[in-house]
């Protein structure tokens, strides 16, 4: 345990009194929160807590916020950019798109926010946590809305789905990054980055240090490299950021304290795998009072259900080639090099077995055939496209590989690293720009933010299909790596939410990242028939990064999904106060194209 960790024994001296000041005895099954000291910071006047003054116009600038020195940012720029680069990553903020107008709002919220680092008992590393406190919250009523960033985002990923509706409500947010995130640490240099968003030395407290056995060079970062395979608790790491809430709100208003779970609203959202996160918490969810969950990756033992990594290894192997056998994909700036990789993935498969077929064309409908065997629908396969294109699904395994294997760095079992690249793809050491912008720039998986994927194995014609060839083995294979993987992913099993606590699901039809039908459609089905009150939307036209809905062609074929898991969110908070039933199961007719209005989105119960 780091030193500079607080247990909650020592809470009557601590300035962060964790959650033995704000939880009942009864209201968890878990061991209380262990958090690092609390920091803190205003913003008003100026700055807020959805933007960081930006607004909507800032946001949707297509330049980055600048650093004044590009080596040495402020606390404040890192915090701008942060915020500027996780509402980018998330929401559709194209004028035609109709945030801020339709749906959404980034209007000035005042407030404050407060950070701790915090850890699950027999993790070795911890996770982020930040409070934000309108200046708008209702303690007579208290709300608190908690969240997880998608992906590997860090502590911002969620701002735009959690943090653009409660805090327009005067909800409190709590976010986790769910020991994720953008705290990379630069093995060349020996640096990581501290509380603040800045780089800094391992004397200091760091979000993530891989320790004095990691490798001299190269970068690592917490997901992949943590050995705790932290999706196996991402369900107390959202009990933990509501755990942190209350102890800021205990702290920061103590005129009105206690705070508790017995007395505060708690609903918890995410989308994507921070869906899948608050899913997660929603089995032990006593202290929960509603979920909603978009895009969920979740796994739960049911019919039709798909780990993450058996179908995104599936999807990296098969998908290239099997492309090549639809016609009218979407197009995106990668797409002319995708194309160009079909015919040797095709021919690469075909060698090994995997395909039948005398030519591209023949050796891309088998294996269309073979992933329509599988469950996937053409809607997902053609939606696909982008992920092939921008090489998601690799990125995912070879994240994902090292995760739910507890693999250290330089240890992954198909030999990828990950480090600044040259032009030509060798590894370089990355330089202190660079370094700098990883906290507000980075995804939280490389590539990304100068940071690349190093594969031992890439050699044409097929480029990276022998390293794909290693990762697709860890799951179908039976030697001690693939053993070791499947381990981890198995420790990642979900069960149904609490009885009693309403659950609202919202899932693209054409999502090809995280296909309904391997995750909500299994997972609500084995919820109802454990008696649990989960309701289902499945949205037509949507896939899965409202993001990317800044490609024309994208924005021509798909509508976005953040209005419906805002609406949900209504729904739910309505069904809270009394005033109204949950939402009913529905498919959602939508028109994609042009300038969205209401009839486009076609929102129930509008």
């Amino acid at each position: 345990m780091n030193p500079r960790f607080l247990h909650p024994a020592a809470c009557a001296g601590a300035l962060l009194l964790a959650a033995c000041a704000s939880t009942p005895p009864s209201a968890s099954r878990m061991d209380p929160a262990v958090f690092t000291p609390m920091s803190s910071s205003v913003h008003r006047n100026g700055d807020d807590l959805l933007s960081a003054g930006l607004g909507l116009d800032g946001l949707r600038n297509m330049a980055a916020p600048a650093f004044a020195d590009a080596a040495a940012p402020t606390v404040a720029e890192l915090r701008r950019r942060a915020l500027w680069s996780s509402w980018r990553g998330i929401a559709d903020l194209r004028p035609e798109g109709g945030y801020g107008s339709l749906y959404g709002s980034v209007a000035a919220v005042p407030g404050r926010e407060f950070h701790a680092l915090a850890t699950v008992p027999g993790a070795r590393h911890p996770h982020r946590v930040m409070l934000q406190l309108p200046d708008a919250f209702d303690a007579g009523r208290p709300c608190v809305v908690v969240t997880a960033s998608s992906g590997s985002r860090g502590i911002y990923g969620a701002i735009a789905v959690a943090g653009a509706w409660g805090l327009p409500r005067g909800c409190a947010v709590a976010y986790t990054d769910k020991a994720a995130g953008s705290d990379y640490f630069d093995l060349d240099a020996r640096l990581g980055i501290g509380m603040d968003g800045r780089v800094a030395a391992r004397d200091q407290l760091l979000a993530f240090d891989p320790g004095d056995d990691a490798p001299a060079n190269g970068i690592a970062f917490k997901h992949a490299h943590s050995g705790d395979n932290p999706e196996a608790d991402w369900g107390r790491h959202v009990r933990q950021a509501g755990e942190f809430a209350l102890a800021a709100l205990n702290e920061a208003l103590p005129g009105a304290a206690p705070f508790t779970f017995d007395n505060t609203r708690f609903i918890a959202v995410g989308i994507s795998n921070g869906g899948g996160a608050v899913l997660r918490a929603a089995e032990d969810g006593d202290w929960l009072d509603a979920v909603v969950a978009g895009e969920p990756s979740i796994h739960i033992d049911a019919p039709g259900a798909r780990p993450l990594y058996d179908y995104t290894t599936e999807a990296s192997m098969l998908m290239p080639c099997a492309l090549a056998a639809l016609e009218d994909l979407p197009q995106s700036p990668l797409s002319a090099l995708a194309t160009a990789m079909r015919a040797p993935r095709c021919a690469a498969l075909r060698e090994a077995g995997v395909l039948e077929g005398d030519d591209t064309a023949a050796q891309a409908r088998s294996a269309l055939a073979a992933l329509n065997a599988s469950g996937w629908t053409d809607e997902a396969i053609r939606a696909a496209a982008l992920s092939v294109d921008f090489d998601l699904y690799r990125a995912v395994a070879v994240t994902y590989a090292s995760a739910y294997g507890r693999y250290g760095v330089g240890a992954h079992p198909c030999g990828h690293t990950f480090a600044a690249q040259n032009p030509d793809f060798s590894p370089r050491a990355a330089t202190a720009a660079e370094r700098a912008a990883w906290w507000s720039d980075a995804s939280g998986i490389p590539p990304g933010a100068g940071v690349g994927i190093m594969d031992p194995a890439l050699a044409p014609p097929d480029l990276t299909g022998t390293g794909i060839t290693c990762l697709r083995a860890l799951w179908t294979g039976d030697g001690v790596d693939a053993q070791r993987v499947r381990t981890g992913v198995q420790q990642l099993a979900s069960a149904p939410p609490r009885a009693g606590l309403p659950v609202v699901l919202v899932h693209g039809r054409d999502d090809g990242l995280i296909p309904i039908a391997f995750t909500s459609a299994p997972y609500a089905a084995a919820a109802r028939a454990a008696g649990r009150d989960v309701r289902l939307w499945e949205v037509r036209n949507a896939q899965h990064f409202d993001g990317f809905l800044a490609l024309p062609d994208y924005a021509a074929r798909y509508v976005p999904l953040l209005p419906y898991v805002y609406a949900a969110l209504d729904r739910v908070q309505a069904h809270l106060d009394g005033q109204a039933g949950l939402p009913a199961d529905a498919v959602i007719e939508t028109r994609p194209g042009g300038t969205l209005d209401a009839a486009a989105l076609a929102i129930p119960g509008r």
